[in-house]
């Protein structure tokens, strides 16, 4: 398939007919858009509107979920905006709405296929690729995120720890460990009745950076992918990762940029 076409199919399957991401959350069709909703906790916000959206269409849209949002007490949630979303200037009119855009990442994706066997993909020398079951491997996991992101994996923690108890066939969730401390992690969440599987969170410790983990990780994914019968690996992919994706087959179907809303305090 042509990228295109793949990211038509990408729209449709997890975009305009999405699934909630985890247990205890829902997702609704509201007017033009379809949005998530779940806890403090869990992910919120738009994740599709309609192509045909127009200016009117878009500002009513935007204040409506503002509204919903504030009625039911969140914080911030999220309008998750794609380059080839309608109209042009929707990111402005977010902006003008009081959301504020975080960085861009790119959307790849990459036949599961041609990552099963990619050269060179086994784990380093003395490093270890550990199935996340229970909560010793979440700290481990979540200790790792810590230290090759720098940020508070907090929020990682409660939903890892949730799907595990309660929606475990759902997703993977990998650690990596050298000489039983962790050096890299990495999620994949399964979308059962569509072809994609999306990966998440890989990330590798600065000193264990350019050894191959990254590669690694993509591969051990693609094959437990491969053997559930899914078609696709798609990566919202950061400036530090994307590079890394393309050299191995993923192709880029445009950017998607996250404009969040928070709350006034």
């Amino acid at each position: 398939m042509r990228p295109d076409e793949i990211r038509d199919l990408f729209d449709r399957e997890l975009r305009e007919h999405a699934r909630p991401d985890g247990p205890g959350v829902r997702v609704e069709r509201a007017g033009p858009v379809v949005r998530q909703v779940g806890g403090p906790d869990d992910w919120n916000g738009v994740v599709w509107s309609e192509p045909g959206l127009g200016a009117a269409g878009a500002d009513a849209a935007i204040t409506a979920q503002i509204a919903y949002w504030g009625g039911l007490g969140h914080a911030e949630f999220e309008w998750k905006l794609y380059s080839h979303d309608g109209p042009a200037d929707l990111g402005e009119r977010l902006r003008a709405g009081g959301f504020s855009a975080e960085p861009s990442e790119t959307l790849l994706a990459a036949p599961v296929e041609a990552l099963t066997a990619l050269p060179g993909a086994e784990p380093p020398e003395g490093v270890e690729l550990r199935p996340v079951t229970d909560a010793a491997g979440v700290e481990l996991m979540a200790l790792a995120h810590e230290r090759a992101f720098g940020t508070d994996a907090g929020r990682l923690r409660h939903q890892v720890l949730t799907r595990l108890e309660r929606a475990p066939d759902g997703f993977v969730a990998l650690v990596a460990l050298a000489g039983g401390e962790p050096v890299g992690s990495a999620r994949m969440e399964l979308y059962p009745g569509t072809g994609f599987a999306g990966l998440w969170g890989g990330g590798t410790v600065a000193e264990w950076r350019g050894r191959g983990l990254y590669r690694a990780l993509v591969a051990h994914r693609a094959r437990i992918a491969a053997e559930r019968g899914y078609r696709f690996l798609q990566v919202d992919a950061t400036d530090m990762s994307a590079p890394i994706l393309v050299r191995l087959g993923f192709a880029a179907l445009g950017t998607t940029t996250p404009y969040v809303y928070r709350a006034a305090r």
